[in-house]
């Protein structure tokens, strides 16, 4: 059982918010410098701690970036988490505009920092090869889903699940990255409905 905070000792305790400070001064250099401007000085000027304390703690401003990114990018997971268990091809149609919708607006309420995100995949190796990983990650949630209406006579059971999950979820990234950027001449709200036919259109009965 984990303790909570409060059944922490002192130092314990010290140590979780020390961290936190660097966490929250990273975010707030990024924000401010983008990825390759800041530096790791500044977020432990910030974060008004010594360069021995933050290094026992990140090892460099790209592990310290690494980290925000996974937090930000488990709130997505949770819209890919979403119960999906329809009975007709009219209750996964729902669903899937549901999440679709859930997803990119969540990229738009959080433009600032997924901008900062693409800038670090083209420029970090690290966060690059992070990157992939919760690529996979959706990936694969993805594909259970489609196994589920497979199995339940709602999906075309020929089709190659991890195929169809993968070319699901570039099409989605793509205009995230579109809408984060402000590149799009589309409506987020046609971009959805675009999305949501094509997909079950192609994929269900």
């Amino acid at each position: 059982m984990t303790n909570s905070p409060n059944e922490l000792s002192p130092r314990k305790q010290q140590a979780m918010q020390t961290r936190k400070n660097i966490l929250t001064a990273g975010r707030e250099t990024f924000l401010e410098n983008g990825f390759q401007k800041a530096t790791i000085a500044q977020i432990i000027k910030k974060a008004n701690t010594g360069y021995g304390t933050a290094y026992v703690y990140f090892k460099n401003k790209d592990e310290i970036f690494i980290t925000l990114m996974e937090d930000l990018m488990n709130q997505f997971y949770e819209v890919a988490e979403l119960s999906f268990t329809p009975n007709t091809k009219e209750e996964a149609y729902t669903l899937i505009k549901k999440q679709v919708r859930l997803f990119l607006t969540l990229a738009v309420d959080q433009r600032n920092l997924m901008k900062v995100v693409k800038e670090a995949i083209g420029v970090s190796p690290e966060v690059d090869q992070k990157w992939y990983k919760i690529r996979e990650r959706f990936i694969e949630r993805i594909a259970i889903d489609i196994r589920y209406a497979q199995e339940n006579a709602l999906a075309k059971k020929h089709l190659d699940a991890s195929l169809i999950a993968r070319g699901w979820y570039y099409a989605n990234e793509m205009f995230m990255w579109e809408l984060v950027n402000n590149e799009s001449k589309y409506s987020i709200d046609d971009i959805i409905l675009s999305l949501t036919e094509n997909y079950t259109s192609g994929l269900y009965k």
